[in-house]
């Protein structure tokens, strides 16, 4: 049995408006939802895309540079054992020309610098 109560067993609670503190505690509560979903959308979001996007490239760079390493590892070793014979110096030659028309190449495709003097 219900005790304290004016409910007689049997017969329904009357339903009608909810009592005006759930309305405003609900009022309230999708209030704060709201600000927190922009929140999260204006600000959390971009602040993880920055982050993930600078971590990766991170990694990307810190491979490639190994990669490109190894790789020049490699072709003086190539050159050195099969083009000339254990001949250090004219792998070492080689590969140092090379490199250097490739910085010559870029040199010469460098924008003039505008002075604030003039």
């Amino acid at each position: 049995m219900l005790q304290g109560s004016d409910a007689t067993p049997g017969i329904p609670a009357p339903v009608g408006p909810a009592p005006m503190g759930a309305e405003w505690s609900g009022r309230a509560l999708d209030a704060v939802d709201q600000v927190l979903d922009v929140v999260h959308d204006r600000v959390l979001r971009p602040a993880l895309l920055l982050g993930r996007s600078v971590v990766f490239g991170v990694v990307i760079a810190v491979v490639a540079l190994v990669v490109l390493l190894l790789v020049a590892v490699a072709v003086v070793r190539l050159l050195d054992v099969y083009a000339f014979g254990n001949r250090v110096w004219a792998s070492d030659a080689l590969f140092g020309t090379l490199l250097c028309l490739g910085g010559f190449a870029l040199w010469s495709k460098r924008s003039a610098r505008s002075s604030a003097g003039d």
